[in-house]
């Protein structure tokens, strides 16, 4: 990179997009500056927050390249943000300098240098740096145009895609709003209706578990068949025509089990990854209303299959999502940061295909295990017959499931194995 404007041009494929309203922190490494880590956070809107966003933000980075031992040497820093109504870039420029300065501050306190520091706004960009008008004028230099840069050519040839605006990503994601929202929360308020009585009976969960998979698979077969075109708005219409409000409340509700949602990641790859990518982000846009915090569970599971199938900015988005609904999801945390430290997905990938080949051996006739266990004599007195466990359906892996009871000898009630339903 060779000036501001090469910088700026640079930044959607740093980030695999463009960052919109947001503080971004690249780690420039060694002496011929090479790119590293970066960080990015929305612009608090309350300004008071300014110096200890600065000061986390600067230390994180920093941090995390002495974890690594590549140490940044130096620190460029970007500040996205459009002109609001009756703003112009300039404005936004001025108003956040404030912010800039704060931001170079953190860093020099830490012994790293801020090499340039940037504000794009309306299609503009300006120097915090350099004050020099003759390169950086006073109202802005105007962006080059997209494809046409020397970073545009080298990113084209590595392969890597610039996947639209942060803004775009996560309109992919959000909850439907409107009269249509209102009727997919009726649904969602019938399906939860009806999911509590076969809940209570007896082995509900493991039926439920199966029902909301076979259900999954089936939707998942649908959307292969049915691969829409067009833009990303025109193809998330398509997948929403294909399921209706009642399979998508079964599915929202049903993957709220951590068993249920652990049994879905196995469609993480070969040709099931991409329809059911498409289902869990339209599942996702179907928790309306009450229901937004049950789109953290689809939101993970599209995270994973973007990870698994190597689109690292599509799956942070995701669980960034996710984990804005809901910071103490376990199985996003975990995702997030596997992702953070450029942690191979394959060992996971593996373990989930092991599972995935249990599951069908033990259901497979003939399967040892598969057989009914001969039930031992009754010691209680003659009475009413209950079935025995080989009568019982098998939940994932033999597992009596969340929200199964059992009896012991004397006819006691006791919990089952997997009784704890925490949303982890």
């Amino acid at each position: 990179m060779r000036g501001p404007a090469e910088l700026a041009d640079a930044l959607p494929y740093l980030m695999g997009f463009y960052p919109d309203d947001s503080i971004v922190m690249v780690a420039l490494n060694g002496e011929r500056g090479r790119f590293g880590g970066r960080v990015r956070i929305g612009i608090p809107t309350d300004t008071a927050q300014w110096p200890d966003v600065a000061d986390q933000l600067a230390e994180c980075l920093i941090s995390a390249g002495e974890e690594r031992d590549t140490r940044p040497a130096a620190i460029i820093v970007y500040l996205c943000q459009e002109p609001a109504a009756g703003e112009s870039g300039k404005d936004v420029k001025d108003r956040l300098r404030p912010l800039a300065q704060r931001l170079r501050t953190a860093c020099g306190t830490l012994d790293v240098p801020v090499l340039e520091a940037l504000c794009l706004s309306s299609g503009r960009f300006w120097s915090y740096c350099c004050p020099d008008f003759r390169c950086c004028p006073a109202d802005g230099t105007p962006m080059v145009m997209p494809g046409t840069s020397v970073m545009a050519a080298a990113a084209a040839y590595a392969g890597m895609q610039v996947r639209g605006s942060l803004k775009e990503m996560e309109a992919r994601l959000t909850p439907r709003t409107g009269p249509r929202a209102e009727e997919q929360e009726k649904a969602l308020d019938a399906a939860a209706g009806a999911l509590v009585p076969r809940m209570l009976r007896q082995d509900g969960a493991a039926a439920v578990r199966r029902d909301t998979l076979d259900l999954a698979s089936a939707m998942i077969h649908r959307f292969r068949q049915d691969t829409p075109s067009g833009s990303n708005r025109a193809r998330d219409a398509c997948d929403d025509a294909l399921i209706t409000d009642a399979e998508a409340a079964d599915l929202i509700l049903g993957l709220q089990d951590r068993v249920t949602r652990d049994r879905a990641a196995e469609w993480m790859d070969g040709s099931a990854a991409a329809p059911a990518l498409r289902l869990w982000r339209a599942l996702a846009r179907r928790c309306a209303g009450g229901y937004v915090e049950h789109a953290v569970a689809p939101l993970t599971l599209a995270g994973w299959v973007c990870w698994s199938t190597e689109d690292g900015p599509s799956a942070r988005v995701a669980l960034s999502c996710a984990l804005a609904l809901d910071p103490d999801y376990t199985f996003a945390q975990l995702l997030h940061r596997a992702i953070n430290e450029g942690l191979d997905p394959e060992p996971l990938r593996r373990c989930l295909r092991e599972q995935h080949r249990e599951a069908v051996s033990a259901a497979a006739p003939g399967a040892p295990g598969a057989a009914a266990k001969k039930t031992p004599p009754s010691t209680k007195r003659p009475g009413a017959s209950r079935p025995g466990p080989g009568g019982r359906p098998r939940g994932p892996r033999g597992g009596t499931g969340p929200g199964a009871r059992t009896t012991d000898g004397r006819g006691r009630r006791r919990a089952g194995r997997d009784g704890d339903r925490s949303r982890r």
